[in-house]
């Protein structure tokens, strides 16, 4: 052996042990959750809820860090960029690891490949309302009208690219109708301007219009799920309306950076998964109108590739751009 390949062996030599010992005493330190969406919200909520319940069962030292920023791509790109050591981990969603990559003409991060993948942890529909006093009833109502005045039925969307306004596009795309897209910097003034009469319909988040439908000043038509969702068990989903096959969920999950360890992320993975299968855990993301998931890394990895084609596709068919 050469001087140089001597050298490499020495510190390998000396670099595994201690290695394999960092491993072995993970975690010693609190580990960070970045969380890449302000205090309150939906993802922040969900976040601190399965932190909790991960650290009150390990009694690891989870800290939340919130990110936002650019749609979720400033948080995320933190933790693609922390050292791969397991004391940092991210809660990505479906805006900045599937629809973001076709949305953005540039990304920090390659949501496919910077990113060691943990587990789902929650899924939620969209929830297709219109004001009270609308005539549209249902959804064939919803169709009828589009169909017999092309471009001119209005749907309110809580921002260019938000998982709504994707719903609103895909459901376009299977109804084969033309209907206006109408964005908006959040959920509240759609909501506003949809008890106006000023846009028709609303694919909202379920946190977004919960008030409302309680009050009973918008009408609840579809959810936008594969099956009817615990949190509305009697509004039928787009799909058993008619529109067989229609999906268009938001979803969280945890992400690490790339190359950490495996033994790592697997712990991580198995003590999500724990988290998300308690009654408490399921009762309480009921409550935000999700549904606690949980899966193994390898079955999020192939979840993911799903949707990152899938949204991307819907982006580049309707030719949706960023404010």
């Amino acid at each position: 052996m050469n001087r140089r390949n001597l050298l490499a062996a020495a510190v390998l030599g000396t670099t595994a042990p201690h290695l394999a010992r960092a491993q072995a005493n993970w975690p010693d330190r609190p580990i960070r959750l970045i969380v890449p969406f302000p205090p309150a919200g939906g993802t922040d909520v969900i976040s601190r809820e399965v932190g909790a319940r991960i650290a009150a069962a390990t009694g690891w030292n989870l800290v939340i860090d919130n990110r936002p920023g650019a749609g979720g791509n400033i948080g995320l790109d933190a933790v693609a960029k922390a050292p791969a050591d397991g004391y940092t981990i991210g809660m990505g969603q479906a805006s900045n690891l599937a629809i973001n990559p076709a949305l953005y003409p540039r990304m920090p991060f390659d949501s496919l490949t910077d990113f060691a993948l943990i587990s789902i942890v929650a899924s939620q529909p969209n929830v297709l309302v219109v004001a009270r006093d609308s005539p549209l009833r249902t959804l064939a109502d919803i169709i009828a009208a589009a169909r017999a005045r092309p471009g001119t039925l209005t749907a309110g969307n809580a921002g260019n690219g938000t998982t709504g306004h994707l719903a609103g596009a895909l459901f376009a795309r299977a109804a084969q109708i033309d209907i206006v897209h109408v964005p908006y910097r959040g959920a509240a003034p759609v909501v506003t301007d949809l008890l106006a009469g000023r846009v028709d319909i609303f694919f909202a988040n379920p946190l977004a219009v919960k008030g409302v439908l309680e009050s009973g000043d918008v009408r609840a038509i579809a959810v936008t799920s594969p099956t009817r969702a615990r949190a509305f068990p009697d509004v039928p989903t787009v799909a058993e309306l008619g529109l067989a096959g229609f999906e268009a969920m938001n979803w969280t999950g945890l992400v690490a950076p790339a190359r950490t360890p495996e033994p790592i992320i697997a712990r991580l993975s198995e003590e999500t998964r724990k988290a998300l299968a308690q009654p408490e855990t399921v009762a309480r993301l009921a409550t935000e109108g999700s549904e606690a998931v949980g899966s193994t890394p390898a079955a999020f990895r192939d979840f993911l590739a799903a949707e990152h084609a899938k949204w991307g596709r819907v982006v580049r068919e309707a030719r949706i751009q960023i404010d």
